[in-house]
């Protein structure tokens, strides 16, 4: 047993993480970041909540790109294909769950 307190996480660069678990060749981490990600499209699904903070998600469907403002409690579900990017405002602690070596 582990407790994970997320306010209190920070890393040393943008995106670094803490591995909580794997199970089955799927990933949880906890990131902290304060700078965008990249555009990508993941290998499986994701799971991406935003434990503290806020996070501006970029996406495309059909070539049209949105952007969704995430807040602390909010949950956005990347099916396969989803191309997305993450945009912090400010500092944001985030659980990911998803295939493991995903990008």
């Amino acid at each position: 047993m582990k407790i994970y307190r997320a306010k209190e996480f920070t890393a040393e660069r943008a995106w670094g993480a803490q591995d909580i678990a794997s199970m089955n060749g799927i990933t949880t981490r906890l990131h902290w970041t304060d700078q965008p990600y990249k555009w990508h499209i993941n290998d499986g699904e994701e799971v991406f909540a935003v434990l503290d903070g806020k996070v501006d998600m970029h996406y495309r469907e059909q070539g049209k790109e949105s952007i969704i403002r995430l807040e602390t409690g909010d949950i956005f579900y990347a099916s396969v294909g989803t191309e997305h990017v993450a945009h912090p405002i400010g500092e944001a602690r985030i659980l990911v769950v998803e295939t493991a070596g995903s990008v």
